[in-house]
Order: structure tokens, then sequence, then C-alpha cells
């Protein structure tokens, strides 16, 4: 799911203030403590080989985020794609793989203990080609 900042729905607007928010926007239920990262991906990168393994290989964890710069594209287990762009923000629910279209740079929040487990296996496969 991605909306881009200026679609989100508008609150409030006074002098030095506009607040807008997205009401249920993915599920945080029973995820525990979530972690903040920050992802610089340069254009070309492809999660496909590095989730290989995974179930379904895919990442399992669920994702949270704004897209500062670029542009990025998912693919989920049923093929189905989106992409997100500059100034959007999105949640990319568990069952994906990610390709960077564009030089991009990346907010996310994701539940830490799923999230580490999907990073220490991409560390294992890239070790592993070496």
């Amino acid at each position: 799911m991605r909306i881009s900042k200026e679609h989100v729905d508008l609150q409030m607007a006074i002098p030095g203030a506009v607040i807008r928010q997205r009401t249920d926007f993915g599920d945080a239920t029973g995820l525990g403590k979530i972690s903040g990262e920050v992802f610089s991906l340069a254009a070309g990168v492809d999660t496909t080989p590095l989730f290989q393994g995974l179930e379904g290989d895919c990442c399992q964890c669920p994702h949270w985020g704004f897209v500062l710069r670029g542009r990025v594209t998912t693919t989920d287990a049923n093929g189905v794609q989106e992409t997100v762009e500059a100034n959007d923000l999105f949640y990319w629910p568990p069952g994906h793989n990610v390709r960077v279209d564009d030089d991009a740079e990346l907010i996310m929040f994701s539940p830490q203990h799923e999230h580490r487990r999907v990073i220490a296996h991409m560390a294992e496969r890239i070790a592993g080609s070496k």
C-alpha cells in the first residue's frame, strides 16, 4: 500500500503546522518492539537472491516507511508489483521482494526481531557468495 504525501488526509492546517494522517495503515498487533531504519540503496539492487531460503523466498517482515528520494518496486508472492517513489508513504506486508529502480533513500519502521532475522539471512547469503 502506498500513498503520496499530498494524498494523506489533511487533519489540521494552522500557521506553522500541517498535520496529515492516514489511518489503518497496516497492523502492528503483536509485533513487539519496532526498529527505525534508514536504507540507502543503489539502482539495480534486487533482493530476490538474498531472500532465497526464507519462507516463500520473500521477506516475511512488514515495513512502514517513507521514500526520501528515488524509486523502488516491490513484488509480492503472487507477482503483484507496486512502485513507491519520493514523498510516498508505504506499507509493505510480509511476503515481498524489492528492486531499486533509481538510487533511493528510505526511512522504514519494522518489527525489530523479525527484520534482524531477515538482515542476518541476507548477510549469510552475501558471505556465502564470496
